[in-house]
């Protein structure tokens, strides 16, 4: 009996440490960069990319130029999010990591979200945001701070989070993520514009809203 339970014992660890690795894992060389022709001869196949050939790398492989430059607010949301991810720099294949521009208006959002593959850390550039996250059930213990220009804030993996701009000036905050495809679930849309819609009923119970609400919230996305 004894020797049984030691044995699931072992079992569980070595599922736990298979399960704490399964974000990204880490490489086996020094890169893999991706490639998108998927038919050439020296294309190998690693973590959801095709790779080149390492000798035919070049430095425009890890390479992207104009993040300085500021990005078009106008948007409804008055924010603008641009990612460098894996198919933004091809050299990200297998490191883990990607990065992230934000732009805010006055006002402006970047509304709840998850990274379902990445933790998030992001640094106020200018401005001032009101940022924060949520834990999960059954606490939903809110996490909030404002932050200003110098100002580091983490946002756990998985966890809804957000960041607002309270302030009468643009603000711009620069965010790194824990995965070279960190994957993005807006809350609003992903619930109210979903493709195809969820069913109003489903949606009228689970928010506690009139039919009529729901009907109007899911024409909005």
């Amino acid at each position: 009996m004894m020797k049984g339970v030691q044995l699931v014992t072992v079992l569980v660890f070595a599922l736990a440490c298979s399960l704490s690795s399964a974000y990204d894992p880490s490489p086996l060389q020094d890169f893999c960069v991706a490639i998108n022709d998927s038919t050439s001869s020296y294309a190998v196949f690693v973590n959801g990319k095709f790779c080149k050939d390492p000798k035919l790398a070049t430095a425009d492989d890890f390479f992207f130029s104009g993040l300085n430059t500021p990005r078009d607010t106008s948007t409804p949301l008055g924010s603008n999010v641009t990612l460098l991810n894996v198919d933004k720099i091809l050299g990200l294949n297998t490191l883990g990591i990607s990065l992230a521009r934000i732009d805010f208006a006055p006002y402006g959002l970047n509304p709840p979200h998850i990274h379902p593959r990445a933790t998030e850390i992001l640094v106020v550039l200018e401005g001032t945001l009101y940022v924060g996250f949520v834990t999960s059930n059954p606490e939903n213990r809110l996490f909030t701070k404002v932050l200003n220009a110098g100002d580091v804030f983490v946002f756990p993996i998985g966890l809804i989070h957000f960041q607002f701009n309270p302030g009468h000036t643009n603000a711009v905050a620069f965010a790194g993520l824990s995965s070279q495809n960190p994957g993005l679930i807006t809350i609003a849309n992903a619930v109210f514009g979903s493709n195809p819609p969820i069913n109003p009923d489903v949606l009228a119970k689970a928010f506690q809203l009139d039919r009529n609400v729901v009907n109007y919230l899911q024409k909005k996305f």
